[in-house]
């Protein structure tokens, strides 16, 4: 809900000026009382182009304080103020922003998304799409692990609007949505509550129907689906919503290869909340234990998080030796800010590849395992970000060889500080990130070198459709066979597609408590979803 605009006027105290008529001594008449009112000041900030206060002027200044914070009184005006100089002082490309008037655009967040770049990278996509906001308590619960309304289960709107195509991308095993009788990957969705889900919807109510079906904001309701399984059979599915805790790792598997090989698996889906370092700790000890060969990281649905998680798994792969000394990730700020972090003070240092826990959800000091692989295969599609970009080029940085398998990833070598004013968190990119090589130019994303070349930066492997086939884990499924396929013998399947074109996640997102404390809480995550507890690409709509 949009807030009207509010200046608050501050005057000096009220008071008497006393004025004394004189007549003959002796008068009775006792002196006139003039009072003149106060000069009325206007202490509301002033715009001139090109000249901006420093951002700690306006930072909580806020026109609804929130009780417990920081937050003072103040307006929305001054909340406008505050997101200019931040973003003069912070934005990677502070210099390419319009200079726009707070008092021109009313509302503070289509204020904010006016404060960002125009260019565009070298296949037309903007260069900054990674610009938005999220409210506060929403983004704190997310970071924190809380649980949410859901059923454990990612969707995908391939078409939100008639005839729509709603699927079932995973189920996690700690909701009702992967309980025996619940959701199957692939299923696409028929009719929600009555409500023909395809073509339907023609009504608010209907719309309303539909929406808190799939994506219910309430737990323990009844809700009946009919959906349309991968084998071509309907059938009819009743989940009960539940409070549900997003679960980063959802799949591991360890598959024995016709070579006498172990090849270990892992459907990895988030580097935030937290619970995430804890999550891939145990699936890389399962890993280590199995003393895999190869390893598949399913990253086709991970939009990023903590770039400390990424620099975790990065050595958690490679091993100490490969890794001693070596940077995983090499922070640039803006030009005004060459060897500061503009947002800890700190003196900028590059990111290692760490091997310990950092204290998240594994313990400070704890060693990680190391699978000492010299390749890795990692699971891409556009839905691929971030922090899971990060992996791919601080791996690549070092020399690991990287085998993509699947479509070209979302092209995101930047990141930010989510940084809360007056009760929203807004996410603004405020650096780029290099791997020891010094190579971070990838905003075209990577994919597959197999068939026709594209925009973006080429890494070996094989592009493969992801049309929902197939338990994740299981050997058969299309993106893992082709993995072990070119494990095998260097080879891609026959079926093979042309390469499509890039598609950029388009987005909101989510993490961290407090992004300002410590740099290793710098996140680059770019994670779509409306809640934990079902997540998904989009809302459903009407007619368009």
């Amino acid at each position: 809900m949009k807030k009207t605009l509010k200046l608050l006027l501050i005057t000096g105290a009220s008071g008497a000026f006393l004025g004394a008529c004189g007549g003959g001594g002796g008068s009775s008449t006792p002196p006139a009382v003039v009072v003149t009112p106060p000069p009325v000041t206007d202490t509301a900030p002033v715009y001139t182009a090109g000249t901006f206060e420093p951002a700690t002027t306006f930072k909580d200044m806020c026109e609804t304080p929130r009780a417990g914070r920081a937050d003072q009184a103040g307006s929305t005006l001054e909340e406008k103020f505050w997101l200019r100089s931040w973003t003069d002082e912070t934005y990677l490309w502070y210099n390419e922003v319009t200079d726009r008037d707070p008092n021109s655009i009313a509302d503070r967040i289509d204020y904010f998304n006016e404060l960002r770049t125009a260019r565009t990278t070298s296949s037309g996509a903007p260069v900054d799409q990674f610009h938005f906001n999220i409210d506060t308590e929403e983004y704190e619960a997310r970071q924190s692990g809380e649980a949410s309304a859901g059923y454990g289960a990612r969707f995908r709107l391939l078409q939100s609007a008639p005839p729509r195509d709603i699927r079932v991308v995973y189920t996690q095993s700690n909701g009702p949505a992967g309980a025996a009788g619940g959701f199957r990957r692939g299923d696409k969705i028929l009719v929600v509550d009555g409500i023909d889900a395809v073509n339907g919807g023609s009504t608010q109510a209907e719309l309303d129907i539909l929406n808190e079906g799939t994506f219910p904001t309430v737990a323990g309701v009844e809700h009946n689906f009919t959906v349309l399984g991968t084998d071509g059979a309907e059938r009819d599915v009743t989940i009960t919503s539940a409070d549900v805790v997003e679960q980063p790792v959802t799949t591991t598997s360890i598959i024995d290869t016709a070579d006498s090989k172990k090849v270990g698996y892992i459907h990895f889906t988030t580097f935030s909340p937290f619970s995430s370092e804890e999550a891939i700790f145990t699936a890389m000890q399962e890993m280590d234990a199995a003393n895999v060969d190869d390893l598949v990281l399913d990253l086709r649905y991970n939009g990023g998080g903590l770039l400390a998680v990424a620099a975790q798994v990065g050595f958690m792969v490679a091993g100490a030796d490969e890794t001693a000394n070596k940077t995983f990730d090499r922070l640039t700020f803006n030009d005004k800010n060459p060897t500061t972090n503009p947002v800890t003070g700190r003196a900028l240092e590059p990111t290692p590849f760490y091997s310990t826990g950092l204290g998240f959800t594994v313990n400070q000091g704890v060693a990680l395992p190391e699978l000492n692989l010299e390749r890795v295969f990692i699971l891409s599609t556009s839905g691929t970000c971030s922090a899971s970009e990060a992996v791919i080029n601080g791996l690549r940085g070092i020399d690991i060889e990287v085998i993509l398998i699947g479509s070209q990833t979302c092209g995101k070598p930047y990141g930010f500080y989510p940084t809360d004013n007056c009760g929203e968190t807004y996410f603004t990119v405020q650096f780029r990130g290099a791997n020891d090589k010094g190579f971070g130019d990838y905003a075209d994303g990577f994919l597959p070198n197999d068939g026709n070349a594209g925009f973006g930066e080429e890494v070996p492997g094989c592009t493969i459709p992801d049309e929902y086939q197939g338990a994740l884990g299981d050997a058969d499924e299309p993106f893992l066979a082709a993995a072990l396929q070119y494990a095998q013998n260097g080879t891609c399947p026959a079926a093979t597609v042309t390469k499509p074109a890039q598609s950029k996640l388009q987005s909101t997102f989510s993490s961290g408590l407090d992004m300002m404390s410590d740099p290793r809480l710098a996140t680059d995550e770019f994670l779509r979803t409306s809640r934990i507890g079902g997540v998904t690409d989009d809302v459903i709509v009407g007619e368009q």
